[in-house]
């Protein structure tokens, strides 16, 4: 009989490999955690805390299928006088079906901050990726491969693909609006819409991603706390690649060094996919937090939500002559 581990990775397979072909309909590896993944969010964001900063991230989607569907991302950007802007540059790595198919991606980014108006600045960013995709077809497992009392016995007749790497160039660009207390921005990945099948089919591109985001950080009086230690930061994030849409809002709450949020996301059919819990804590240079994605739609059994881990630190400098200002957003 069929087992049920081989059955689980026969649909996820079956589905990888209909996203390899027809990458038209895929979409890019999200994070609820998007403003502790700045880079990741808008090139814009780099240099945008003026001092150097490191940051690494981990997210686990869907853990109750394994290691099915897990991205990492290790960054570090920083504002350079030199170039009178700010620079950063980002290493991606995406794993789909258990490593079936890798994704690595190195990212450079530029952002120049013009200054509107004493409280009011505008910060323009551009991006230049490498990526590469690999395919272990070997790991594949197709229907005409099983039989059905004793599994995975015959050999496949699919077509293997042109290439088993697929190597491209891609370009983004997005730009921030801010001020004392708020900020908004908008981003464009993927200009070039690269194509990128296995199978060399010029009609498989990966579709432009378009980002919106909205927030402000406010302070509040408390007899308790001096100026700043406490305050709220309400947020909306709106993301549209090809059909797939998603709108993420929610609230952080800090006070001193802890941070708590609260999200929810869904698209604009309200058709509510996940409710997501985050903590944080800052301690000096070093920041740390976690969050999890509550499913609450009918995946919800069957895939267990996702985890999000950031890890960040950054360096003291020295900021008198710098005239660029740093964009008081969230930490995560």
């Amino acid at each position: 009989m069929i087992t049920e581990m081989v059955k689980r990775k026969l649909w996820l397979i079956l589905l990888l490999v209909l996203s390899a072909q027809f990458v038209g309909t895929a979409q890019d590896p999200h994070f609820s955690q998007f403003y502790a993944n700045r880079l990741y969010l808008n090139p814009a964001f780099a240099g945008s805390e003026v001092c150097p900063r490191f940051s690494m991230n981990y997210r686990n989607q869907w853990p109750a299928l394994g290691q099915s569907f897990v991205t990492y991302t290790a960054s570090f950007d920083s504002y350079v006088s030199a170039v009178n802007g700010g620079v950063g540059i980002q290493l991606i790595n995406d794993v789909q079906g258990d490593g079936v198919i890798r994704t690595t991606g190195l990212d450079a980014m530029y952002s120049y901050t013009l200054e509107i108006s004493r409280n009011f600045n505008v910060t323009g960013g551009f991006q230049a990726s490498y990526v590469q995709r690999a395919l272990d077809w070997g790991s594949l497992i197709f229907p005409d491969m099983i039989d059905a009392y004793f599994g995975e016995i015959y050999s496949t007749k699919e077509r293997v693909p042109t290439d088993l790497t697929k190597s491209y160039f891609d370009f983004s660009a997005g730009a921030i609006g801010f001020g004392q207390n708020f900020y908004f921005g908008v981003a464009v990945h993927h200009l070039a819409q690269p194509e990128e099948s296995f199978y060399n089919s010029s009609d498989a591109i990966l579709p432009r991603k378009y980002t919106a985001h909205f927030g402000a950080k406010i302070p509040l009086k408390h007899r308790s706390y001096k100026r700043g230690e406490l305050s709220i930061s309400p947020n909306i994030m709106y993301q549209r690649q090809l059909d797939f849409e998603q709108l993420n809002y929610g609230l952080y709450v800090q006070r001193k060094s802890v941070t708590f949020g609260v999200w929810m996301r869904n698209n604009l059919d309200l058709h509510f996919d996940s409710f997501i819990m985050l903590i944080g804590f800052v301690q000096d240079q070093v920041k740390i937090s976690y969050s999890y994605d509550l499913t609450i739609s009918s995946l919800a059994k069957e895939t267990l939500g996702a985890h999000e881990i950031t890890l960040s630190y950054q360096l003291p400098c020295r900021v008198p002559s710098v005239k660029r200002k740093a964009i008081k957003c969230p930490e995560f």
